[in-house]
């Protein structure tokens, strides 16, 4: 486990290499960067096997690196099952999607360039998981932020896409003030950037005097708002799907395992923080309930395919959030892990279909696409059905512990409208996959073709993975107690895996009846969807335009804090460059003019200035003498 460090380093340096050699490398450093992802990932396996050989917990390594005012920041790594979890998702993904690319990217002029910034994507996600401390958790995130800007604008000549990685950057960047301005609260009032000696100074009542209520409720909300642009919660989700303007691989890499992952690892590593104040855990509980509904009304009426995926991360993001408000961390982990995986083969699956329909993504101009492209669509119809939550694929699992947590964890009403958000995951699922890849052919689509096994077989391991995954809930034997079990956080103890009947049958039966039911509606009943659509139009309006956010933003951009900025440049020239920047100079511009008509060059003139000077100190001292 001790090397376990060495997994990052191996993309940081793949990413140097490329780099600063790029065209001169063979194949422009596409295949070092693969290596350096699957050395990365090989290595996983080494520190998996160690970690269970040393009895899954808690291990730390590092060293010191400097201490300034009493502060002491080491450089070190922290080993528990969540950062296992996170280091075998990352690292699988990057690997899938970096053979992908070697498909889907082919022929494109900047390649190594591509390949380069998705090393250090990689490195710098995976370093995120491993910092033991916040100073190296506020780099590695930024280093998140920055790789996204990069490979969402991979396409800069394209304005769309330069406008979007613009965008991603700023949106997230709103929260990333929120995550800054938490980390100084809590390294101030705690003397240490030490991630687990502030979360056991806010859960030791002993330690009141350094980590009082609100200054606990205060931190932990600004870390949410963190992980509010990064995981794309509602309202700071704006920028998701405007980052499809980016490679589909870019898409599924930052969607399965990187960049939206990363709130919810914050929210999951702070845990504790949270849990010591109920008030702040239940804002993280509330905005991911709204994100889980809001996201999926989204997706329902979205006609590119991409950005119902984008849609449906941003949904299935609420609920890993809605599960860690109510308590339930194994179940907000486990649905990251087997929503990853479907998500990436879907964005996979999308990018197989654009690069057959020659950058195609309206679904409304598709159909009978299986057809033609068997594989994709098999692939593409197991990652719908899972995250559609139907019975036995991965995504059903974990969502059946999230709807279990929040049971358990909250009021009656969310777990309501979380069923209800699981009906329209569903009906969504199940518009996407049909209107594109069954029924009639469409002639639009008949030059479509499968495309190459570097690109199909990443699809199909992920497929595979989503059909068994999700059975680690479960005992199997061997030593082996569960995901749950292995989750267990320092001080948590074994809980046996259990299965509430009459939740499950309602959410089996909620998500298999929505999912036939949308099936046949946008198969056989296309006049049922139009009469809707017209009879709801204002309804549908707002949702085609993302609830009016981009609009309102704009307003508030245009009215509010360019007004805002006009007035205070003006106050800046007026007041602090004229008046206490130019002031000053010109006062004394002004007295030397005016002590300059005094001095003639005449020696009568400096005697009689000599005399008066010398009658005023005589007089000065006689004033004080007497």
């Amino acid at each position: 486990m001790e090397w376990a460090w060495l997994i990052p380093v191996f993309g940081f340096a793949a990413f140097g290499v490329i780099a600063l050699a790029g065209n001169g490398l063979p194949w422009r450093g596409r295949y070092l960067s693969i290596l350096a992802i699957a050395a990365g990932f090989a290595l996983f396996w080494f520190v998996l096997l160690d970690f269970i050989e040393r009895g899954a917990g808690f291990h730390r390594f590092g060293v010191d690196w400097f201490e300034t005012g009493g502060v002491k920041v080491a450089w070190g790594i922290i080993i528990d099952p969540l950062t296992v979890t996170m280091l075998g998702l990352v690292t699988f993904v990057a690997l899938a999607v970096q053979v992908y690319s070697l498909g889907y990217m082919k022929g494109d002029k900047r390649i190594g360039w591509y390949y380069a910034a998705h090393s250090l994507f990689a490195a710098a996600m995976l370093t995120l998981v491993l910092a033991d401390n916040l100073l190296l958790l506020y780099f590695a995130w930024e280093l998140v932020g920055l790789c996204s800007y990069l490979l969402i604008g991979f396409w800069h000549e394209r304005r769309s896409a330069a406008e979007a990685a613009k965008k991603a950057f700023i949106t997230t960047r709103i929260g990333d003030v929120g995550l800054l301005i938490g980390i100084i609260l809590l390294v101030v009032h705690t003397g240490t950037f030490d991630i687990t000696e502030i979360l056991a100074r806010a859960t030791n009542p002993a330690a009141g005097e350094e980590m009082s209520n609100a200054l606990i409720t205060g931190t932990a909300l600004l870390l949410f708002l963190g992980a509010m642009g990064k995981s794309a919660q509602f309202p700071l989700h704006v920028w998701l799907p405007d980052a499809m303007e980016g490679p589909s691989p870019v898409s599924a890499l930052i969607h399965a395992a990187t960049m939206v992952a990363a709130g919810v690892f914050l929210v999951a590593r702070m845990l504790p923080l949270f849990e010591a104040s109920g008030d702040a855990l239940a804002v993280v509980a509330a905005v991911g309930l709204i994100t889980g509904l809001a996201g999926a009304a989204l997706a329902l009426t979205s006609t590119d395919l991409k950005r119902i995926l984008a849609y449906s991360t941003m949904s299935h993001l609420g609920f890993m959030m809605l599960a860690l408000g109510a308590g339930g961390f194994t179940a907000a982990i486990f649905h990251l892990v087997t929503h990853g995986l479907a998500k990436a083969m879907l964005f996979l699956g999308a990018g197989s279909v654009m690069h057959a329909l020659d950058d195609e993504t309206d679904i409304r101009k598709m159909g009978g696409l299986r057809r033609l492209m068997p594989m994709t669509a098999l692939t593409f119809t197991i990652g719908a059905a899972s995250l559609a939550g139907l019975p036995l694929l991965s995504a059903f699992w974990s969502k059946d512990e999230i709807i279990l947590a929040v049971h358990d964890g909250l009021h009656p009403v969310y777990l309501v409208l979380l069923l209800v958000a699981v009906v329209l995951s569903a009906l969504y699922m199940a518009r996407a996959v049909r209107l594109a890849f069954y029924g009639p052919l469409n002639d639009a689509v008949r030059r479509a073709h499968e495309s190459p096994k570097v690109m199909t077989l990443p699809m199909l391991l992920l497929a595979s993975l989503t059909l068994v995954v999700g059975f680690l809930v479960l005992p199997l034997g061997g030593g082996y107690e569960g995901i749950g079990a292995f989750l267990l956080q320092p001080g948590e103890k074994a809980h046996p895996f259990t299965l509430n009947v009459w939740l499950t049958a309602a959410s089996v039966i909620l998500a298999v009846g929505a999912f036939a039911g949308g099936w046949r509606l946008y198969d056989k009943r296309a006049d049922v969807v139009t009469s809707a659509r017209e009879r709801f139009a204002s309804l549908h309006r707002a949702l085609e335009r993302g609830y009016y956010l981009d609009a309102g933003y704009q307003w508030v951009i245009d009215k509010v804090v360019m007004r805002a900025g006009s007035v205070v440049a003006l106050f800046d020239r007026r007041v602090v460059n004229d008046r206490g920047v130019n002031g000053p100079g010109e006062g004394t511009v002004f007295a030397g003019r005016q002590l300059r008509r005094h001095v003639t060059g005449l020696f009568a003139d400096y005697g009689v200035a000599m005399a008066l000077g010398v009658l005023a100190i005589g007089i000065f001292l006689w004033v004080r003498v007497a």
